[in-house]
Formats: structure tokens, sequence, C-alpha cells
């Protein structure tokens, strides 16, 4: 049994993550912005008793994370995994109209936060059994694959979330903590859209396979669903 923390857990690919880790045995330490809203959630909870814990988390707030520590830590004395899920996405972006506020809030969330829950979140990775930390980034965050423009603010944010990977790899490795990057495809979710060709279940088993199959020496590694790797 692992001991594992998802960010944004209350839909798309992060509650995949959750239903998928309950049914292994694993237990599960699942994030959001508003736990009581969170319906699917509740029922997991109902149907995994000591299994699933619900925690509320603003990543684009300090306080939040220092709050969600001080609770996880009430909880455990170790985490196994953090699968750093939650991110955003700004839709109807395009040339000419781009706003700091958008680029901002998308960095706030989906840079930023990883990062500082990943520094707050260490005494706990530390004390975990081979521990490892899953970013989930994208394809659209490769700048060697980038030739269109397109999601600009979520493109960035993740080519900037593949460079804080590499650097907290670096950070990590020598306390046998193991932090790479994964892209999960093109999944059927709000965010995806109906068109993607992939469910969250099998993205989802895909990435738990990568995830199970991390050895220290893929730390930094920017992966695909697969296993193999995304040029950056």
């Amino acid at each position: 049994m692992q001991r594992v923390l998802v960010t944004g857990a209350n839909r798309g690919l992060g509650l995949e993550f959750t239903r998928q880790l309950l049914a292994r045995g694993d237990r599960v330490y699942a994030t959001c912005r508003q736990p009581g809203k969170a319906l699917a959630l509740t029922s997991l909870a109902g149907a995994h008793p000591g299994h699933l814990h619900v925690l509320p988390l603003e990543l684009d707030k300090e306080r939040s994370i220092a709050e969600l520590v001080r609770e996880t830590s009430a909880l455990t004395e170790a985490l196994d995994v953090l699968i750093n899920n939650a991110g955003v996405l700004v839709s109807g972006e395009h040339f000419g109209a781009l706003t700091a506020k958008a680029l901002e809030a998308t960095f706030a969330s989906n840079v930023a936060g990883p990062v500082l829950l990943t520094q707050a979140l260490f005494p706990l990775l530390e004390k975990g059994t081979n521990s490892k930390v899953m970013n989930l980034s994208s394809r659209l965050g490769s700048i060697a694959g980038g030739g269109a423009f397109g999601t600009p603010s979520y493109a960035i944010s993740k080519a900037a979330l593949n460079m804080a990977t590499r650097q907290l790899a670096a950070a990590l490795a020598p306390h046998h903590v193991t932090m790479f990057c994964v892209s999960p495809g093109w999944v059927r979710t709000d965010m995806g859209g109906a068109s993607a060709p992939l469910t969250p279940a099998d993205s989802v088993a895909k990435l738990l396979g990568v995830l199970d199959a991390a050895k220290p020496a893929d730390a930094g590694r920017f992966l695909d669903n697969d296993g193999s790797d995304i040029p950056w």
C-alpha cells in the first residue's frame, strides 16, 4: 500500500487517479478547491472508509498550501507519491488579445503551485518509501514540438513546469525522491474536450504504469504515457 497525494482530484484525470489508486489498495489524500461540492469524491470516500481523505487546496495561495501540509501531516507520517495533477487552461486566447492576468493566473496554478507544494511536502516525501513526484505536463509544453500558436498561457506554463521538474529533480534526488514529468496524452475531459481519443481511465492506467516503473535514473525526464521520452 502506497500513501499518495493527488491534486485537482474532484474531476477529470485527478478523479480517475483517485479511483484507480483506491481500487489497487492505496491510501489517497485527494485535494480540490471545494471538497463540499466534490460529490464524486465524497461517494468514493464512503466506499473506501479510511483509505480516502479529501482535503481543501488552492494551489495559487501559499497559505492554503501550508494548511494542506499541516492537515496531511496530522493524517500520515510520510508520503510515497505526490501527483501534481491540478492545472488550468484559459480557453479562447488569440494573438492580439493576450492579458497579463491570464498569464499570471495560469503560471500561479500550473508552475508556482506544484513547485511550492512539492517543496512544502518534502519532509513527508523524504520519509516515504522510494518516493516519487509525478508532474502532469503536456506535449504542448515541448519547445521542440511547438510550431503553431494555440493555448499560449497553458503551453508556456507547461514548458516552465518542465524546467521546474528538472530543477527540483536535481534537488530531490540526493534525498531519494524521484521527480519526473509526464504527458497524459489528449484525454476526453473538460479540458481536453469531447473529440479527444483517450478516456481518463485509459490515460491514467498508462500513467500509473509509468509511475510504477520509474526508477531514480528517471529523475528529471519528460515522458509520454507509454514511458518513452518526449523532446524538450
